[in-house]
């Protein structure tokens, strides 16, 4: 339960955007990365509960179908650089999803019942069953909004979501896909039930983008359980959460945390349909924490230093103090983090950062640097789980007095040490980071150093 990935955070990279699944983070004009969580999300929530492997079996399984689609239209990826992380092409998104159903079921099947007809434009025959083939896939597109809206093409194209042209690619390329999918998966033994597409233009060009076939983004049926039971063939998606979920209800609501039983189910069925889809088992590393794996790969990528040390100040007037801590650091290949908080003026930030600190996935520590009585160390070592170092700035000896006082005296469960010297604070914040290749260079440093104090005590007794 505890090795999965719930957020994704580093001072390092800017994040575009969250969504209930997907984390995107800007890594240049062209290109983004996306982070796919463990994150599950049913019924228009997402739970609290994350589900193991669940973000490396979607982003695998996407990008085996981007790449067996290129011929169909091309798509945003680029490569995948860990399991849970795949680099796109930048794009810019179509706000429509194209849902093509090749069988009456689901939401369809029950506004169906009550006697509708006509779904996003789309006719549905009469005197159909539940869970029956249409005669020819149908699509049902809806918006991409806050609270999503089945619309017709004219809709679509009236309100602006996208022209008639865009539109007719979309649809064609929709089919298409959807077609190559039901092909490749009849011969593995599954039902392509139901799926949706996104797309977006690069350079004025309709490619794919987001996800395609995943358990998330579609509904599957065994072909062999279809075949024995059509109206009730189980789904081997998320569908077991959702009817968990439905059948768990308390006073009404749902529930947002799962059993420890339903996650472990969740997680092998999630397992079971990669192995099924792609041919061969997910290659993670259990035991290895997901964050430190995620770090490892990105600073391979160079896209990513392995550590950080954070610098905040509680005024603009600390800066030259900061840079200072800064120049210590900046030799040693770790990136510098500078920020303005005041404890008393916008403490209020204090959290915000510390929900993108604690949840960093590199190794970091902070320094704080504030001057008078310094509550900035106090309520950010009340907030992190980083260590935090206080590196007061001092006009003179009575600042320093009342400074120092006030930065020793800290409240219980708020562990901020306090240094004097600049130099000082750089060297505590990189050692507490425990970076092997750190220790190693310091080792040689304190080698360095005590050789030239041996060599000036000869000096001396000459």
């Amino acid at each position: 339960m505890m090795n999965c990935l719930v957020t994704f955070a580093t001072p390092q990279l800017k994040k575009i955007h969250s969504g209930k699944v997907r984390d995107s983070i800007r890594i240049d004009d062209q290109t983004r990365m996306i982070v796919v969580t463990d994150r599950l999300s049913a019924f228009d929530f997402v739970l609290k509960t994350p589900i193991p492997h669940k973000g490396a079996v979607l982003n695998g399984i996407a990008n085996f179908w981007f790449e067996k689609t290129q011929a169909v239209i091309g798509n945003h990826f680029l490569r995948m650089i860990d399991p849970n992380m795949t680099l796109v092409k930048e794009a810019m998104p179509i706000r429509v999803e194209m849902v093509v159903r090749g069988y009456l079921t689901g939401s369809m099947w029950r506004g169906y019942q009550e006697g509708k007809r006509e779904f996003s434009g789309a006719p549905a025959p009469e005197g159909m069953t539940k869970n029956q083939k249409f005669p020819q896939p149908i699509i049902t597109p809806t918006t991409k909004e806050k609270s999503d809206r089945e619309m017709s093409p004219a809709e679509l194209g009236k309100e602006g979501f996208v022209d008639e042209q865009t539109y007719q690619q979309m649809e064609k390329a929709a089919l298409q896909l959807f077609e190559f999918g039901t092909k490749l998966l009849a011969e593995k033994g599954i039902i392509l039930v139901d799926t949706k597409y996104e797309f977006g233009l690069l350079e004025g060009k309709l490619i794919l983008i987001d996800e395609i076939h995943t358990p998330d983004s579609s509904r599957f049926w065994r072909a062999e359980d279809y075949a024995q039971n059509p109206g009730n063939a189980e789904q081997i998606d998320k569908e077991y959460v959702r009817q968990w979920l439905l059948h768990n209800k308390i006073d009404g609501q749902y529930s947002l945390m799962l059993p420890e039983d339903v996650v472990k189910e969740t997680s092998r069925r999630y397992l079971e349909i990669y192995k099924l889809i792609t041919g061969k088992s997910l290659d993670v590393d259990e035991h290895e924490p997901i964050k430190a794996r995620m770090c490892r790969n990105l600073v391979r990528e160079g896209l990513l230093k392995d550590s950080y040390v954070a610098i905040v100040m509680g005024s603009p007037s600390d800066l030259d103090h900061c840079k200072k801590i800064q120049s210590y650091i900046q030799k040693y290949e770790i990136m510098t983090d500078l920020r303005v908080i005041s404890a008393h003026k916008n403490g209020e930030e204090i959290v915000k950062l510390a929900q993108e600190y604690n949840d960093s996935i590199e190794p970091g520590a902070v320094i704080a640097v504030a001057g008078r009585s310094n509550g900035l160390g106090g309520a950010l070592a009340a907030n992190l789980n980083l260590p935090v170092i206080n590196c007061p700035p001092f006009k003179d000896n009575v600042d320093m007095l009342v400074n120092v006082n006030s930065s020793l005296m800290m409240p219980s469960q708020t562990p901020a040490v306090t240094v004097i010297h600049p130099d000082n604070a750089a060297y505590a914040a990189m050692r507490s980071l425990n970076l092997y290749r750190l220790r190693e260079t310091f080792n040689q440093e304190i080698d360095v150093m005590k050789t030239a104090l041996i060599n000036a005590d000869k000096e001396v007794r000459k």
